[in-house]
């Protein structure tokens, strides 16, 4: 399979690495308006260059899209044009209303999705293993203040993760949506029914956070994305007075998680689904969705204290 990638930021260079490690992959094309960016990505690997993105789309199969939020709807547009299936990197586009314009002109043998990593990362299949009726959760990302971002609030940015994993991955029906914040620390709260979930995203943090909190009947379930590890706090056996001091005895679990690299993962899966024709696990149609939660959240930024 022959395979492009649009875009040499960071998420462009990571997707080159992996594609490059792909034995389904047969050749790698690398694009990006500057050509000597490209190159520094493309030498170290064995890719080749491509002249222009309608070259890169001429001679592709199928294409990641890594370039800036802005640029989403058109890049995704042309490779549409030519046919390619393409994974087009979270947000899927700059505004709910150019990816509805986008997906409506996606044919149906084409493949396409958005690459939202966090779903691929494995604490999260066992999570879903796991919970059985949550009745508190709690979800924080939070980081340190990063050069990269140019543009887009904390939500679009960190917090579309939690978005997409609450939403799909542990809910199944529409919540209603209270949030509050800035353009770079926001919190909100998503309700359903007598179940609340609350987000918290900063990029002002002095500390890097991926956090998943779950309260249930009988335990606590608490995950960390970055050392994907799931800590199960099962109810006490034993509860004590001892010397004045409350004491009591909790049974912990450590799940076994095979840890994997998300973003391989998920590249894998891309190829897969071109290579077998099978839908990719995050459509267009989730990217949207998971969008248009955005949007409600970022709407109501700004109205008052967190």
């Amino acid at each position: 399979m022959k395979v492009g990638v649009v875009g040499t930021g960071v998420m462009g260079r990571n997707h080159a690495r992996v594609f490059s490690e792909l034995k389904q992959v047969e050749s790698l094309a690398i694009f990006d308006i500057n050509r000597q960016a490209a190159g520094a990505v493309a030498g170290p690997i064995g890719a080749e260059v491509a002249g222009s993105l309608g070259r890169l789309l001429s001679d592709c199969d199928a294409v990641s899209i890594c370039v800036p939020t802005p640029f989403h709807q058109e890049t995704g547009l042309k490779a549409i044009e030519h046919g390619v299936h393409f994974l087009m990197e979270k947000p899927v586009c700059q505004t709910s209303a150019e990816a509805r314009a986008m997906i409506g002109n996606v044919p149906d043998d084409l493949i396409a999705g958005v690459g939202h990593i966090e779903r691929f990362n494995p604490i999260v299949d066992e999570i879903q293993k796991i919970v059985r009726d949550p009745l508190y959760v709690e979800v924080n990302r939070h980081n340190p203040t990063s050069s990269r971002i140019a543009s887009g609030t904390v939500v679009e940015d960190l917090m579309i993760h939690d978005i997409d994993i609450v939403t799909n991955s542990l809910f199944d029906r529409e919540p209603d949506i209270y949030a509050r914040g800035t353009g770079d620390i926001a919190t909100a709260l998503f309700s359903y029914g007598t179940v609340p979930v609350y987000m918290s995203a900063s990029r002002k943090s002095s500390k890097k956070v991926r956090r998943i909190y779950i309260e249930e009947e009988d335990c606590t379930i608490e995950g960390d994305f970055m050392t994907q590890e799931i800590y199960v706090y099962r109810k006490p056996g034993k509860y004590a007075i001892e010397a004045d001091r409350y004491s009591q005895e909790n049974i912990i679990e450590k799940v076994l998680v095979n840890k994997l690299e998300p973003l391989r993962q998920e590249l894998f899966a891309f190829v897969e689904a071109v290579r077998t024709k099978a839908t990719f696990p995050i459509t267009l149609e989730q990217g949207l969705k998971n969008l248009e939660y955005c949007e409600k959240i970022t709407a109501q930024l700004g109205q008052g204290s967190i």
